[in-house]
C-alpha cells in the first residue's frame, strides 16, 4: 500500500474506541480492496451542529488527506484527557474523511479509477463553465471527465455516491453544519472558497458566509485566508458541493444553515519558492521539503478550531431576517461586484 493509505488504517486502530468509524464504500482494484472511511466524534443528536472535513477526493493532492490525518491526530491527542474538548462534543458532531479516492491516490491520479473527476461528477450543470476546467464528457482519458453523462444519482461514481450519502446522512436534521473540502493545486494563497461554483449568481446564505467571514477576521486577524466564491475563479458543471447544498436547499426548514466550503491550498507558492519540485510529479500541489509539510499540517488548525467553536456558539454569526438584505447587499458589493461601473 502507500503512506497515505497506511496512516488512515493505523488511526483506525487508535480510535477503535474512541470514535465511530465507518466504511462508506469499498473500491476495488485488481484483487485489492479500498474502504472508504468515515470517523465521527461527539453528540448522536441528529440536530446538534455539524463539522465535517473531507480529504483525498483528487489522487494527486495529496496534502488534503494529510492535513485531515493531523486534524484526526490532534482530535486523538485531546479526546483521553481534555474536558474542553469533551464538552465541545457534547454539543456538536464532527465528522472526518480523510480520503476519498483511494485507488486514485494510489495511482498517482486527480481521477478515480474509470478516469473520472470527482468534483465534475455531480448531476449539476454550470451556467457557463470555464472551458475544459469546468467538465466535459468527451473522454475519460483527458482530465476534468465528468463521467456518466446520464447526470442522475444513481449515474455517479460510487465514490461520490457514497460522500454524498454519507454527508448527508450527518447533516440532513442539523440546524448549523459546515462541511470544508481540503484541495491543493491553485494560486499562491490559501483560499477558502464557497457556492456557488456552478454560477457567479448569489446562493442563498450569503449573509450567513459574510458574517461568519468577519467573525473569523475578529477572532484570528492575521489569519491567511482569502475569502472567496469559488466562481470568482472558474465555474464548473458537477460540484459535488453544489449539488449537497441544493438537496438541502429544498428543505422546507428555512432556518437551517448548511454552509459547504473548500480551503485551496496555494500550491504555487510552495513552487515559488522551490521550483525544482516541479520535476516531481507531485510536485506541482503538494509540499515536498519536510518542513513545509510540517508547517502546512499545523497551520490550519486554528482554523479548524475557529470553525467547531463557532458551530457551538452559531448565534453570533446567524442572521436575523431583519438584517438579511443589508448584509446580502454588503457582501455582493465586496465579493460579486467589487468595482462597478
Amino acid at each position: 500500500m502507500y503512506q497515505e493509505w497506511n496512516e488512515v488504517q493505523k488511526i483506525k486502530q487508535d480510535l477503535a474506541h474512541l470514535a465511530k468509524i465507518e466504511t462508506l464504500e469499498i473500491i476495488t482494484s485488481g484483487d485489492r480492496e479500498f474502504p472508504i472511511q468515515s470517523f465521527t466524534f461527539g453528540s448522536t443528536d441528529p440536530n446538534a451542529p455539524v463539522l465535517g472535513i473531507v480529504g483525498g477526493v483528487h489522487g494527486l493532492e495529496r496534502i488534503g488527506t494529510w492535513v485531515a490525518i493531523a486534524f484526526l491526530q490532534y482530535l486523538a491527542s485531546r479526546i483521553t484527557w481534555d474536558e474542553g474538548l469533551h464538552w465541545q462534543l457534547q454539543r456538536m458532531r464532527i465528522f472526518i474523511v480523510p480520503l476519498v479516492n483511494p485507488v486514485g491516490m494510489r495511482n498517482f491520479t486527480r481521477s478515480n479509477p474509470n478516469g473520472v473527476d470527482l468534483m465534475r461528477n455531480a448531476p449539476v450543470e454550470a451556467t457557463q463553465a470555464t472551458k475544459w476546467v469546468g467538465g466535459h464528457f468527451i473522454s475519460n482519458r483527458m482530465p476534468w471527465y465528468r463521467g456518466n453523462p446520464t447526470q442522475t444519482f444513481e449515474g455517479m461514481e460510487k465514490e461520490s455516491k457514497a460522500l454524498v450519502s454519507h454527508c448527508q446522512n450527518q447533516i440532513k436534521n442539523s440546524k448549523r453544519a459546515i462541511i470544508l473540502d481540503l484541495h491543493s493545486g491553485f494560486g499562491l494563497q490559501d483560499q477558502i472558497w464557497f457556492p456557488y461554483a456552478k454560477s457567479k449568481e448569489p446562493f442563498p446564505h450569503l449573509a450567513e458566509l459574510f458574517t461568519l467571514k468577519k467573525l473569523l477576521d475578529h477572532v484570528l486577524p492575521n489569519h491567511i485566508y482569502r475569502v472567496e466564491p469559488q466562481a470568482k475563479n472558474y465555474t464548473t458543471h458537477g460540484d459535488l458541493w453544489d449539488y449537497l447544498y441544493q438537496l438541502n436547499e429544498s428543505d422546507t426548514d428555512s432556518s437551517r444553515v448548511f454552509l459547504p466550503l473548500t480551503l485551496e491550498m496555494g500550491s504555487w507558492n510552495w513552487v515559488k519558492k522551490n521550483p525544482i519540485q516541479l520535476l516531481s510529479f507531485l510536485g506541482a500541489f503538494n509540499p515536498v521539503k519536510q518542513h513545509r509539510m510540517q508547517r502546512t499540517l499545523r497551520r490550519h488548525l486554528p482554523l479548524f478550531d475557529f470553525l467547531v467553536r463557532a458551530l457551538i456558539s452559531n448565534q453570533a454569526w446567524v442572521v436575523k431576517p431583519s438584517d438579511r438584505k443589508d448584509l446580502e447587499s454588503t457582501a455582493i458589493r465586496e465579493w460579486l461586484n467589487p468595482n462597478p461601473n
